[in-house]
């Protein structure tokens, strides 16, 4: 008994990886972006002793931007792709939680995953050094910029907290994940216009 191409398809599938170890990182991401909103007030505790960072701002903030642009592209990847990442289907609508698996995929989705969990990975240890860094300068006094800004952060945060504490379905995670991202691009750059010149 002879199979079409569509049968012999759907028999090279592999049990998909679970979507919310990929999700979960790339909100970490955005959390230690988002966390810039907490300098506006700590950062008044100083100490004058404190050793300076010899990273210039400049270079600092831009490589934020980039970051902020990278998740928005992760999150837009996430989208695109929901039968590996938002459990396509019935799945959509389960809770974020670990073990919530979508539809079988294929070997082409699962070097997909892969290559996006990377991409998180990198992206992670970036945006928590480059978001580390921009506080450091705000500490400083390098960049002064208006409450408003920070406040801007402050509701990103409240937003992903949001996500965690009620376990949205993964979808409204990812659809979430990506609003979170385009808005914190815009607060970057926002944020450089306060840099202070020399």
């Amino acid at each position: 008994m002879s199979k079409n191409a569509t049968d012999e398809d759907d028999t090279d599938t592999r049990m998909p990886p679970d979507p919310f170890a990929a999700v979960l990182p790339a909100l970490a991401a955005l959390g230690a972006i988002a966390s810039i909103a907490a300098i506006n007030w700590s950062g008044e505790e100083k100490l004058a002793a404190r050793t300076r960072t010899k990273r210039k701002t400049g270079a600092a903030l831009r490589d934020l931007e980039t970051c902020c642009m990278g998740l928005a592209e992760i999150f837009r990847r996430f989208q695109k792709h929901p039968r590996v990442f938002a459990g396509e289907g019935g799945q959509a609508a389960a809770p974020l939680k670990f073990g919530v698996h979508g539809q079988r995929i294929r070997a082409d989705a699962q070097r997909l995953y892969l290559q996006l969990m990377n991409d998180i990975a990198s992206m992670l240890v970036l945006a928590t050094q480059n978001a580390f860094d921009v506080m450091t300068a705000i500490e400083d006094g390098d960049i002064e910029a208006p409450e408003e800004i920070f406040f801007g952060f402050g509701e990103q945060q409240e937003r992903l907290n949001g996500v965690i504490q009620s376990r949205v379905p993964l979808r409204a995670a990812v659809d979430t994940g990506g609003e979170i991202a385009d808005r914190l691009v815009a607060l970057v750059r926002e944020l450089k216009k306060h840099q202070k010149s020399g």
